[in-house]
C-alpha cells in the first residue's frame, strides 16, 4: 500500500519514521522543546538527516539535553566533545548548546516555562497551513522572525529565523504537512 508523505521525506526508514511519528506533532514539554531547538541549531549548513542520525549521540553527550547539567560543562569538557565523532565537531555549535542552556535557565528563573515562552509566538495554538506542495512552504514567517529576535535577545544563538521556522514545523507550532500527506489531518497528542 502506497503511503503519501511530504515530498522531503524520501526513502530512508529513519526519515520516514521521523516524519510519521515526530515531525509536526505538537510538543509542550519544555525540555523536549529545548532539545529540539538545540538540534535544529546544529543543523545549520547541514542536512537534517545528518543531525537526526546523530541525535542519540547528542543526547548522550549533552545529558539528554538537561540544561542544569549542560551549564556545568567546562572548557576541558568542550575539548573532549570536539573529539566526539558522534556529534558535529564544531566549537561554535558545541558552545551554542551551553549558551542556550544558560539562556533557557534564565527564562525559567524568571518564572516562565520555556514551553509557554515558545508557544506564545503562535498564541498557544497550532497554525494549520494548507500547502499543496513543499514548494509553497515558506522558510520563515513573521512568527519565526519574532521568535528568532526574542531568542537572540535572551542570549540564545544558532536561532536565525530559518532555524526557528524549521523548529516551529518540527515541534508542531505550525502544521506544514502538505495537504496530500497522510499526516496532514492526524489529530496528534501533545507531549
Amino acid at each position: 500500500m502506497q503511503i503519501n508523505r511530504c515530498s522531503w521525506v524520501g526513502k530512508d526508514p529513519i526519515y520516514q519514521e521521523y516524519h510519521d511519528e515526530v515531525w509536526g506533532r505538537p510538543v509542550k514539554d519544555s525540555q523536549t522543546l529545548f532539545a529540539k531547538l538545540c538540534l535544529d541549531g546544529q543543523q545549520a549548513g547541514l542536512s537534517w538527516i545528518t543531525i537526526l542520525k546523530k541525535q542519540q549521540n547528542y543526547e548522550q553527550a549533552f545529558f539528554d539535553f538537561d540544561p542544569k547539567q549542560i551549564v556545568k560543562l567546562t572548557d576541558a569538557d568542550v575539548e573532549k566533545l570536539m573529539q566526539n565523532k558522534g556529534i558535529v565537531r564544531n566549537r561554535l555549535k558545541i558552545n551554542s548548546i551551553i549558551k542556550n542552556a544558560n539562556a533557557y535557565l534564565a527564562i525559567e528563573a524568571e518564572g516562565q516555562e520555556f514551553s509557554d515562552f515558545i508557544w506564545s509566538f503562535v498564541d498557544h495554538k497550532v497554525i494549520v497551513n494548507s500547502w499543496p506542495t513543499m514548494r509553497d512552504v515558506p522558510t520563515s514567517t513573521p512568527e519565526s522572525d519574532a521568535m528568532s529576535k526574542a531568542l537572540k535577545k535572551r542570549g540564545f544563538n544558532f536561532v536565525g529565523t530559518t532555524i526557528c521556522y524549521a523548529f516551529m514545523q518540527a515541534v508542531g507550532l505550525v502544521n506544514d504537512h502538505t495537504t496530500d500527506c497522510f499526516c496532514y489531518n492526524l489529530n496528534s497528542k501533545t507531549s
